[in-house]
């Protein structure tokens, strides 16, 4: 439950931080007429709702389970990330890189940047602020990994979704910056215009890793190798065990694993013996990984013809 109620802290910062920010950056684009400005807007504006869908997803996939979804509702946070990155690829994406071509065909003049200047340094400050609550949170799961394989691993979108778009909003801001001071110091507007397609290119850079890590969750993702090999290792050292299957994993949430095993134990054995051998690998696989919630083993072979 900690683990979940920080996982929420993050998003919550997230939504406070970019709602704040796409009210500044939507007044400054009304004041400046800046494409690259509107883009960001949106890009805040969308992050925003994202952010609402993800915790929408957190309160779903939390209901017990009942008798039409006997494992649970865990699986409903990875098709809420789904349509976040849909609205991502699509309306933060595609609508950046619309008003950039529009804007590149028909330029505003160039007017006073100091309100976009202003509200980019404090965009920044604020998305410094949550990006660095998120990576904060996804440390806590890193482990040995490096940073993008860690990335790949996590199975918790409230964590990787959110650091991802906290991410994507710091280099958004970077490039709207870069392309209205550059657009004033060169006295051409059409680099605001380009900076603005260059955010969608981004968004849509984003949304597509998001699909590709959240499809792999949705359709039923087995842990890492690492730990199918640990698994097969803790249950061969298990008294009375003989031999056993390859593990079958699936996440069906952040922490919220599946296993299924057959294992094949000595033909001495009584059934009492292997039920309590069984009870004891059950316990010494949750003791070290806790996210196995639903275990199964299948006794095989316990009397040899």
């Amino acid at each position: 439950m900690a683990g979940n109620s920080s996982s929420k802290l993050v998003v919550y910062g997230a939504i406070g931080a970019n709602m704040a920010i796409a009210v500044s950056k939507f007044v400054a684009a009304f004041f400046t007429g800046s494409a690259a400005m509107m883009s960001e807007g949106i890009h805040s504006l969308v992050d925003s709702g994202n952010g609402m869908l993800i915790l929408y997803g957190m309160h779903r996939s939390g209901r017990p389970a009942d008798a039409r979804h006997p494992f649970g509702y865990s699986k409903e946070i990875y098709f809420w990330t789904v349509i976040v990155a849909v609205l991502i690829f699509a309306v933060g994406g595609g609508m950046s890189l619309y008003k950039g071509y529009q804007y590149i065909r028909n330029p505003a003049p160039l007017s006073d940047p100091t309100w976009n200047y202003w509200v980019l340094a404090l965009a920044i400050v604020f998305e410094g602020i949550a990006c660095a609550l998120a990576y904060r949170e996804f440390r806590k799961t890193q482990g040995n990994f490096g940073f993008w394989k860690a990335l790949r691993h996590s199975k918790d979108p409230a964590v990787f979704a959110i650091l991802l778009e906290d991410m994507a909003a710091l280099v958004g801001l970077l490039i709207a910056l870069a392309g209205i001071y550059f657009g004033h110091l060169l006295n051409n507007p059409y680099l605001d215009g380009a900076a603005s397609m260059a955010i969608g290119a981004l968004l849509v850079g984003m949304a597509v890793f998001m699909l590709k890590e959240a499809k792999g969750l949705l359709i039923g993702e087995g842990v890492s190798e690492a730990v199918l090999t640990d698994l097969q290792a803790i249950g061969r050292q298990q008294p009375g065990v003989e031999n056993l299957r390859p593990p079958l994993t699936m996440y069906l949430g952040p922490a919220d694993v599946i296993l299924a095993i057959d294992v094949e134990f000595k033909d001495q054995l009584s059934a009492d013996e292997v039920e309590t051998a069984i009870d004891q690998m059950q316990d010494t696989i949750r003791a070290k990984y806790p996210e196995f919630q639903r275990i199964f083993i299948e006794a095989k072979s316990i009397i040899k013809e």
